[in-house]
């Protein structure tokens, strides 16, 4: 690839005013002559004070509060995730600087050229495309459709939706007559490979995807209900542009352009199945959701996503198919050093069909979207309730890269299956290579309805906030279902956030959540007791403190194994001293926790 000339280089660096470009992502304020925000790095953007100063005369940054610092140049390719010759590619085109290369560039510049005039072939036809949804008769079933699917139009401007004419002659005749040559269409992935004059779309509802740039790049078109084939049957439901010059499935998600702020600021990134879907999570307000392309979720896309986060969240449909493609992801995420957690596919379950996000922003709207989104479990506690067996786990094992967590779940996975541990063990680490293992059964194990009753601090907790339900508000807000052991705990958790969604208030509604008859026992005797009835709230804060400390000391332990067995093998890849100033941290909360 030719070289952008040293020339262009320095007129960027020149020119550039480092405020503007970094004020793009942070915001900064002028104190005392020097430029502060708060760091998109170590805080999130959330820090109380600002430790992020920018010179605009060095045109540098540097943060006080994690040691982080260089350029504004060098700032665009991390908080972009791209390389130098690209951030000094779009920086020079916000300037208005023309890009000049070294010896043999000609050939570069011709094929730049042709990508440039793919995103301009692009973005002409989904303009059209938009004004057929929105002003044309031709139209009218594909808006009243997405409309009928409680898609606000604001949403429907937002993603840029339009409508493919289903007259099969209308876009050749129409981009030819804008100049587009014969040869130039056909390479465009716009018309099919067989018919060259025949668009891949036609009569389809229209979803244009957008790079990270936010420029298209290629469709995806659903057929609407009810329209059938000329043979008289039904078409495909999605058809998905093919690769192209500027189309990479793999480098692309669905929404990523509109998602990446929050996933830059929160860490954590939604990821669903279809572009519905991903729509409907925006609506509701949780806009760092994404999809992949007609295709499972890839390591390229995970590794892509990994840049700008740590955490995925899944909301994959509650069928077959969707725990299947949930396994998969679920190991996808862990090969690529995401943690991973699953929107709880139990959340909703008596409501029948409420299965997937865009199904319940239509049926129930985007409060009710919004709530459910947050109600999560860990991807171990997923993979437990529907994988049937220890050996079902072992991908799971593969995928994580930390030792002491394996060790961990192989002690879980035996307590939980009733098995020794030294025999899951012994099967893990000898079973043959290759071989594959039942992700699901047909009956799936679902642990939490049934579990053994038993007096314990969490159910303590959970039915403290059972009780006095006016405190669930506060308690969700301090707790994750995630830092609940007890099975009997959880289930109560469930059936608490369900009577939440719904707005449902009294204790009648709570037991009628809970298939468990020995929780629902639990319950009534201990509020006929009135033990809990009195200073509820500082039980519960009381009760919080306990499970965060008990947490906490868990990790710690964890710590500590890590940093012995790193000590002991004086292995090069474990990083003593984070692991201490993670353990310093950790020690800091538990003393905070314990008052002292």
């Amino acid at each position: 690839m030719a070289l952008i000339s040293k020339t262009t280089i320095s007129e960027v660096n020149l020119r550039m005013d480092a405020i503007s470009v970094i004020g793009d992502y942070v915001r900064l304020e002028k104190k005392s002559g020097r430029w502060w925000g708060r760091c998109p790095f170590h805080g999130g953007g959330q820090e109380k004070t600002p430790s992020f100063k920018v010179d605009p005369d060095l045109k540098m940054y540097h943060c006080f509060g994690c040691a982080k610092g260089g350029s504004a140049i060098s700032f665009v390719m991390e908080m972009e995730k791209i390389s130098y010759p690209e951030a000094i590619k779009s920086l020079a085109k916000k300037i208005g600087i023309e890009i000049i290369y070294e010896d043999g560039g000609e050939e570069y510049e011709k094929d730049n050229s042709i990508k440039e005039e793919l995103f301009e072939l692009y973005r002409r036809t989904n303009v059209t495309f938009s004004h057929f949804l929105n002003e044309k008769p031709e139209g009218k079933n594909a808006l009243d459709y997405i409309e009928d699917r409680a898609f606000s139009k604001e949403t429907i401007q937002k993603f840029q939706l339009g409508y493919a004419p289903s007259d099969r002659a209308f876009l050749h005749k129409f981009l030819k007559q804008k100049g587009y040559s014969d040869d130039f269409l056909e390479k465009s992935g716009l018309f099919s490979s067989n018919y060259k004059t025949v668009p891949l779309f036609s009569g389809r509802l229209m979803f244009p995807i957008m790079d990270r740039q936010g420029r298209i790049v290629a469709f995806g078109g659903r057929a609407l209900p009810g329209i059938l084939q000329s043979d008289g049957k039904e078409p495909p439901k999605y058809i998905n542009s093919p690769e192209t010059e500027i189309y990479k499935k793999g480098q692309t998600l669905f929404a990523i352009d509109l998602a990446k702020e929050e996933m830059r600021r929160s860490k954590t990134v939604y990821l669903a199945e279809g572009y519905m879907d991903v729509m409907a999570m925006h609506q509701a307000g949780v806009t760092n959701a994404v999809a992949p392309l007609g295709t499972a979720f890839t390591d390229e896309q995970a590794m892509w996503l990994r840049r700008w986060v740590d955490r995925a969240i899944l909301y994959f449909d509650n069928d077959e198919a969707g725990r299947k493609a949930a396994y998969k992801a679920i190991v996808t995420c862990r090969k690529n050093g995401l943690s991973c957690d699953l929107v709880d596919p139990k959340e909703g379950q008596n409501d029948g069909n409420f299965k997937d996000p865009a199904d319940i922003l239509q049926k129930f709207g985007p409060e009710i979207l919004n709530k459910k989104l947050k109600f999560v479990i860990t991807d171990f506690e997923y993979l437990i309730s529907y994988g049937g067996s220890a050996a079902a786990m072992f991908p799971f094992l593969d995928a994580l890269d930390s030792e002491v967590e394996k060790a961990d779940c192989i002690t879980r996975i035996a307590d939980i299956f009733k098995i020794e541990r030294s025999a899951v063990q012994k099967d893990y680490l000898h079973r043959k290579p290759g071989k594959t293992y039942n992700e699901r059964p047909d009956a799936p194990v679902v642990l939490q309805k049934g579990a053994k009753v038993t007096r314990n601090a969490e159910l303590c907790l959970l039915t403290i906030v059972a009780l006095n339900m006016e405190l669930y508000e506060e308690f969700r807000a301090a707790l994750e279902i995630g830092e609940i052991g007890d099975y009997a705990a959880k289930e109560l958790f469930v059936a608490l956030e369900e009577c939440f969604m719904h707005e449902e208030r009294g204790t009648d509604a709570l037991l009628a959540r809970i298939d468990n008859e020995a929780l629902r026992k639990f319950i009534a005797e201990s509020g006929t007791s009135g033990e809990f009835s009195r200073d509820a709230e500082k039980l519960m804060q009381d009760g919080l403190k306990g499970i965060k400390k008990k947490s906490l000391e868990k990790k710690l332990t964890g710590l500590n194994a890590q940093m012995r067995e790193g000590e002991r093998k004086k292995d090069g890849n474990v990083n003593i001293d984070d692991l201490l100033a993670e353990k310093m941290s950790i020690d800091m909360q538990i003393r905070k926790l314990k008052g002292r």
